[in-house]
This record gives C-alpha cells, structure tokens and sequence, in this order.
C-alpha cells in the first residue's frame, strides 16, 4: 500500500511537471488528476480502467461542448446534458469508470468559458495523465499478489489440520458434548470462507501478472499455475466433507444414549481416521505450496499420508460393534460418518 501510495504521488509530480510546469497547459491540472487515479492496484487494472476513464472523459467533454456552444447558455445545456451523460454512465462497456463522463461534462460547463480550444485540451490531458499513471505503475515496481494466493492457501490447509486435530483428541478420548461439537461445525463453515478467499486471492494473481514485466523472462516470478486450481478444488471440497462430518457428529452429540455416543469403538476408529485427514491435508498445503520448488521425492510424505488415511478408513469401514447393531438411530450415525469419510478420503487420494 505505501509502495502504490508513493508511486501515485510520483505520477502527479511528473505529469504536472510536463503539463503544468514546463507546457503550461491551459487545463494542466487534469493531467496529474488522471495520473493519480490510474496507478491502481494491478498493471491490467490501469490499463483496462484508463481506456474506460478517457473515452468517458472526452464523450463528456464532446457532448457538453456541443450543447453549450449550441444553446449559448451553460445552465440550459448543464440541465439537458447531465441527464444524458449519468445515462451514458451505465453503459457496460464503461464498466465502472462511465461516472467520468459526468465529471468531464462538468469540467467543461463549470469553467465559465466554453470553447473547442479549451476542451481539445482537457481531453488531450487526461490523455497523457493517464499515460503516465499507467507507465508508472507499469515500469516501477508493479504489483504482484502470489503471496497471497499461496498464503491464502496454506491458510485454509492449517486450520483444517488444526480442526480435525482437535477433533480427533476429544473424540478418542470421550471428553466432547453438543456445544463443543457445534463450535466445530462453525469452525468448518468457516473453512468454506477461507475457501472463497482463497479463490479470490488466485484471482488477483493472475491479473496482477497481466501485462507485468516482472513475470517475464527466465528470471521472471512464475505465474499461479494449474496446481492452483486444482489445490483450490481439493481444498474446496475437503472444506464441504470437513462440513459435512462435523454436521454429523453435532447429531450424534444429540444422541439420547451417551453410552453409545462415546463408545470407543465408534469414536476411536473415527478420531484415528480424523487425525490421519488433518496430517494429510497439512503435508498437502506445505508439499503443493512451498516457498521454493520441491522435488518430486518430496511428495512421498503425502503419498504414504494418503495411505495411513486410507487404512483408517478401512478399520472405521469394519462391521460396527453389536452396540451400534442393536440401535437403529446410532447404526444411522455410523453410516453417515462412515459416508463422510469415504468422500473426503476419496477427495484427498484425486489431490
């Protein structure tokens, strides 16, 4: 932020120094105006909006020029023009940079003179006000946001692997009830937020790469690639499974016999199942997303954490305790939880 911050003010210094400065444009203030609004927030970004901003800015311009010229009064001409121009605002194609047609209109009738002259300049300042912004923000040190994609990322593995940590420990050793269940159920809807965030954080990736020198070349910063989008499907369906499971031990929390409820031959193979998720999606955030390359051996710890969950899931899968057997609604519970875990399992072996 203080980066962009002191490359807007570096872009108005210049612009003015050129326009106001050394030309002496009549309308020179235009010129850093446009330049301090255009060095945004991605290279793509400042390009996109400044094509937008002066084609906005000169139909303005273009229209209340005419009408006043035409009608010989501003006031008239600022009543039948404004309307128009907020209108025009709404057009698509100038997404949302259209209000600059209203802003160049009332540059041009607030001025107290209209003339060609004076509206050929304004229109050829904000023409290389935008240039400058644009350059400087595209030559001096432009934006790139991969940190945040890749630590958006992380952060959506860890604090699975910290749920379902917790959550094995208290189901392994019977110490849980329906409130701690449900805060963990708030826990993995939350999982599903840091997901949204994460997709949006890739999102700014990408377009931060757009039309930025620094991911060019052989020394360039790689751009976020297939790995992403897979990582963010993976992690976004966990987040659903994650939800689902904790779904369902909130409803076996309810369950009217606690002896069922906190069998150990239920809990304990689930917990052990739990535990072997949560090592496995942490050794997928910290494989798939390491700050420097990893070699392929490098995925051997996941692999085999892949293995030890599958095995987990095949004990959990054994024929169910006679307990369970004789309890319609706890054999229920069995093979929602057994369901959930088949589906998460399934989703972490395609990752």
């Amino acid at each position: 932020m203080a980066a962009q911050a002191g490359k807007a003010a570096l872009a108005a210094c210049l612009a003015w120094a050129v326009a106001g400065w050394w030309l002496r444009a009549p309308v020179a203030f235009v010129a850093p105006w446009m330049a301090v609004v255009l060095v945004e927030s991605t290279v793509y970004r400042s390009l996109a909006h400044g094509l937008q901003q002066v084609a906005a800015i000169a139909v303005g311009t273009v229209v209340a020029t005419a009408v006043a010229l035409g009608l010989g009064s501003t006031m008239i001409a600022m009543a039948v023009v404004l309307p128009a121009v907020l209108l025009l605002a709404q057009w698509r194609r100038l997404g949302s940079q259209g209000i600059y047609a209203a802003t160049g209109a009332l540059f041009v009738l607030t001025d107290g003179q209209v003339s060609v002259a004076a509206s050929a300049a304004r229109i050829g300042e904000a023409v290389f006000g935008a240039a400058v912004g644009i350059a400087v923000n595209a030559l001096i040190r432009p934006p790139i946001y991969l940190r945040d994609a890749r630590s958006a990322l992380l952060d959506v593995s860890h604090e699975a692997q910290e749920l379902l940590y917790r959550m094995a420990d208290r189901l392994a050793n019977g110490k849980w009830d329906t409130a701690l269940a449900g805060s963990w159920h708030e826990q993995a809807l939350r999982l599903g937020r840091l997901v949204g965030q994460a997709g949006s954080a890739i999102g700014w990736s990408r377009e931060s790469m757009r039309g930025n020198h620094r991911g060019l070349g052989a020394g360039g910063i790689p751009r976020p690639g297939k790995r992403y989008d897979d990582a963010l499907t993976v992690l976004d369906q966990a987040a659903v499974h994650i939800a689902g499971v904790t779904r369902t031990v909130l409803e076996m929390g309810a369950h009217d016999d606690a002896a069922v409820r906190t069998d150990p031959q239920v809990t304990g193979p689930f917990a052990a199942f739990l535990r072997h998720t949560g090592q496995a999606l942490g050794l997928y955030g910290r494989t798939k997303f390491a700050a420097a390359p990893t070699k392929p051996s490098a995925d051997e710890p996941l692999r085999r954490a892949v293995g030890n969950l599958r095995h987990s899931l095949d004990e959990f899968r054994r024929q169910p305790p006679g307990a369970i057997r004789e309890d319609p609604d706890a054999l229920a519970t069995h093979g929602a939880l057994l369901a959930q875990a088949r589906r998460l399992a399934d989703q972490l072996a395609q990752g």
